[in-house]
């Protein structure tokens, strides 16, 4: 477990080695070049990332944009799982060394004010590099801490409620019946859809807490609050996402899944009406070819409190440039004029990856209007950009995880029956222990 004493250990002894690292040289595994005034600048950067065929793909995109108008720019892309990136970075990081970084990496958007706030000094302020306004307020909100921008939004994970509408039509309900509805309606209609068609209207799992956080966020709330406190006591929006958590397991309309491949497997198989997911779901849920025409998109139901909407989201990343870097200024400089700033880039993204941004001005481009056949016509992607700039903003603050795996740790006992007020106070308990 995490402890503060020690991360603000880390943050004092980070604080003064990588002040002193700002000059430092590239090395055969990490940056090329000085980028050193009166010298032979490098036309090259260095990116970690995971996924070679998504994240990777994007920056290649990125590359071949960019190096149209910079002749001789270069970029390597070193892949990494997921889990080894982060450890190599914070490892690197925590001790000093800066030798064999990158000039830029990917980062996990519950990640960002851990990074930022662990090791201050270490990324660069994009604050006056790209225009925020032209992305969706709520990505920029994650990147947002003390008045500066750190990074370049890059993919999201707008939700939305994926649904087969031969089953709701089977069960009476019609497309209208499905928009901007609560969740008790959700749940109303899961019965009469588990009746009428003998299939359950969704999935759950106790052992993940996806649901809980889109539900979480489209009350405009978190597991933690803007200071990094737990937020699980005397917050009406957990209180009412634990209440509807419940409520759908004991109605009955879900089936228990227990792991990823179950989850994916329980829509594939055409065992459940709906699945509320994010954006890049389409994927898995096109995998059952012989589904196409059957599958549609609704808005997420709401929570039942003050404030909350029909929008969330699950997921998604951005990418951030090393302050010390020898090559930060062309590595500012080419994420701000492709992710940053073109909307060629999210149409090729879309068309070539499937993926998905929060560039405003590419949500009325050709890619972003298809209509696939698989959805019956729809304009799923024109859905998900406008539901994206309905996701309330919120701080995503430095201990995500650890909050997420104190109310794993509790949740057994509210599908169970145990007193929500009490077992908020556990939760809460838990998660100061995990921090302190």
């Amino acid at each position: 477990m995490k402890k503060l004493l020690s991360v603000l250990l880390l943050v004092s002894m980070t604080a003064s080695l990588l002040a002193a690292c700002g000059s430092s040289k590239s090395s055969d595994s990490g940056q090329s070049g000085t980028g050193s005034e009166g010298g032979s600048a490098s036309k090259k950067v260095v990116a970690w990332a995971w996924d070679p065929s998504f994240n990777g793909a994007a920056l290649k995109i990125a590359e071949e944009l960019y190096a149209k108008e910079n002749p001789g720019f270069e970029l390597e892309v070193v892949d990494m799982a997921k889990t080894d990136l982060e450890q190599k970075l914070n490892t690197n990081l925590a001790s000093g060394v800066k030798e064999g970084l990158p000039d830029i990496i990917l980062v996990n958007d519950p990640n960002i004010q851990k990074y930022v706030t662990a090791y201050p000094g270490t990324f660069a302020d994009f604050t006056d590099k790209v225009d925020y306004s032209q992305f969706s307020p709520y990505k920029v909100d994650a990147l947002t801490i003390d008045g500066k921008v750190y990074g370049v939004p890059f993919d999201i994970g707008v939700t939305g409620m994926f649904y087969r509408s031969d089953y709701l039509e089977q069960a009476g309900f019609k497309a209208e019946d499905l928009e901007n509805i609560t969740w008790d309606e959700y749940i109303e209609i899961g019965k009469v859809v588990k009746e009428k068609t003998g299939k359950y209207m969704s999935t759950i799992n106790p052992n993940d807490e996806a649901l809980t956080s889109i539900l979480l966020q489209s009350g405009g709330s978190w597991y933690i609050t803007p200071d990094n406190k737990g937020n699980f006591v005397d917050n009406p929006v957990m209180t009412e996402t634990l209440r509807v958590y419940k409520a759908i397991a004991d109605s009955g309309i879900a089936k228990p899944v227990t792991g990823w491949s179950e989850f994916v497997g329980s829509f594939n198989a055409g065992d459940v009406a709906t699945v509320v997911s994010g954006v890049w779901q389409i994927s898995s849920i096109m995998d059952a070819k012989d589904q196409s025409g059957k599958w549609r998109v609704a808005p997420i139901p709401r929570l039942n409190v003050e404030g909350a909407v029909n929008a969330s989201n699950e997921g998604g990343s951005s990418w951030f440039v090393l302050e010390g870097s020898a090559n930060k200024d062309l590595a500012i400089d080419f994420l701000a004029k492709t992710i940053g700033g073109s909307s060629e880039f999210y149409e090729r993204f879309l068309k070539e990856n499937g993926g998905v941004g929060s560039y405003i001005p590419s949500f009325s481009s050709e890619a972003y209007s298809q209509t696939p056949e698989f959805f019956g016509g729809q304009a799923i992607y024109t859905d998900f950009t406008k539901w994206s700039t309905e996701v309330p903003g919120i701080s995503l603050g430095m201990y995500t995880q650890e909050a997420k795996d104190a109310l794993k740790n509790e949740l057994p006992n509210i599908l169970n029956g145990s007193d929500l007020t009490q077992s908020l106070a556990n939760i809460q308990k838990l998660f100061e222990q995990q921090v302190q």
